[in-house]
């Protein structure tokens, strides 16, 4: 296996320069992050006339909206039934909505900034490990047409070579409103769109502390930084599975995960399109999951949680042999194929499994995309940014509760990951 600890993805595309320049010294908005959430944000902000600085500790895109698998999912992690049975029918009919609202939110922001980053509206396949995993795909598919008026379609496994080039799944599900697109250049194109709409984004600049504080006798927020101090009359906080020690209220509420993914060599037209006939994005049922998909160029990109803990290079490496004897348990025909590309990113879970936005100790905030993020950070972003500018905008998922950890065992250093991806893998192994 020859390959190189390096995203694929960043191979593809330049990201926008940005010019070295003092801070300004009040803005009406601080945005904290310069991914999917806080681009978005900053690009709708901006558009209203606000006064903007989007504050990166490290460069645009440098967390997980360069380095997931750009996938542009619909739908929550947790199932409709599970949905309904926690938030009642029509709270649940709403999240599902607002879900479908993601990808045309994201198709919709391609179209108008010109973005080219290969989207796509390819549909996604979730496809079965287990009878008892297909079995119940009937059954969502058939709550989710009634109670929400979306098609979903069940694959038969006898019918399942028309979706996928793999003989080990017992069916799948499609649902063809999801899409794909290349993360890299759709993030450096969302920070061109900011940037273009009068946003100031303020790279290698870490956030190290904000409380209250008045400036000329007008409320709002005293911000520290790794290259000075700004006052902010609101801050929005759209760090993911990166969220650090400034917020430490927001920073205990979730768990960042590792991912890893591995990319091949490109591979001969006939042998990519055995392997994914129609371009689907696919995703198992598994707790412990596996997705993949082909990419632009015809590599086959085959990520996973080989490692629950964050990114680093001892778990990359270890997790690219892991995800290698996974894609060959998928697909045997790619053993002979080189892995030239393997890295890892950082998702953000909270204890639910749900998104959530609003306001806590008075901040804004976004978070908790349990690897459904190409989308629902978008759409976050933007709706979290209307509610700012004074706007009422339709947001499911302001004011669920919010959970920590049972008892207050979590300070932000998620010490229980190992005993989670034991669990996971159990649970696997018997449902």
């Amino acid at each position: 296996m020859s390959l190189l600890e390096h995203n694929y993805w960043l191979t593809t595309t330049d990201f926008p320069e940005t010019e070295p320049r003092p801070l300004p010294n009040r803005v009406e908005v601080a945005v904290i992050g310069a991914g999917f959430t806080g681009l978005s944000a900053a690009r709708t902000l901006a558009k209203r006339g606000a006064q903007v600085a989007v504050l990166e500790s490290e460069t645009i895109g440098w967390g997980a909206s360069s380095r997931n698998g750009g996938m542009v999912l619909t739908g929550m992690k947790l199932g409709v039934n599970k949905l309904i049975s926690l938030y009642g029918r029509e709270l649940t009919q709403r999240m599902y909505a607002a879900s479908l609202a993601t990808i045309d939110c994201v198709e919709r922001i391609i179209r108008d900034e010109a973005i080219d980053c290969d989207f796509s509206r390819c549909g996604h396949l979730e496809v079965a490990c287990k009878q008892k995993h297909f079995d119940d795909y009937a059954r969502q598919a058939e709550v989710i047409a009634r109670e929400f008026n979306h098609p979903l379609r069940v694959v038969q496994k006898n019918e399942l070579s028309a979706e996928i080039g793999s003989s080990i799944y017992y069916g799948g599900m499609v649902d063809e409103v999801s899409a794909g697109a290349n993360p890299a250049r759709y993030v450096a194109g969302l920070a061109r769109a900011a940037a273009n709409a009068g946003a100031e984004i303020f790279e290698h600049t870490e956030v190290q502390w904000f409380g209250r504080g008045a400036h000329g006798g007008e409320p709002g927020w005293s911000i520290t930084t790794s290259r000075g101090t700004l006052w902010a009359r609101e801050v929005f906080v759209g760090t993911s599975g990166y969220t650090g020690k400034a917020t430490p209220a927001l920073r205990k509420k979730i768990i960042p995960i590792g991912s890893f993914i591995i990319t091949t060599e490109i591979l001969p037209e006939a042998l990519a399109h055995e392997l994914s006939p129609r371009n689907r994005m696919i995703y198992d049922s598994k707790n412990y999951l596996y997705y993949y998909r082909l990419t632009p160029d015809r590599r086959m990109l085959f990520g996973g949680r080989a490692a629950f803990f964050p990114e680093n290079d001892q778990t990359i490496r270890r997790s690219a042999e892991i995800l290698r004897r996974g894609m060959i348990d998928v697909y045997p025909q790619l053993r002979d194929a080189e892995v030239e590309y393997v890295w890892g990113g950082t998702l953000d879970f909270a204890f639910d499994i749900m998104p959530h936005a609003g306001q806590i100790d008075g901040m804004y905030y976004a978070v908790g995309y349990a690897g459904h993020g190409v989308a629902m950070a978008t759409y976050q972003g933007q709706k979290m940014a209307e509610l700012i500018a004074g706007d009422k905008p339709e947001n499911p998922f302001v004011g669920i509760p919010f959970p920590g950890a049972p008892l207050g065992l979590y300070n932000g250093k998620p010490w229980f990951l190992p005993f989670a991806g034991m669990w996971y893998k159990f649970l696997d192994w018997v449902s």
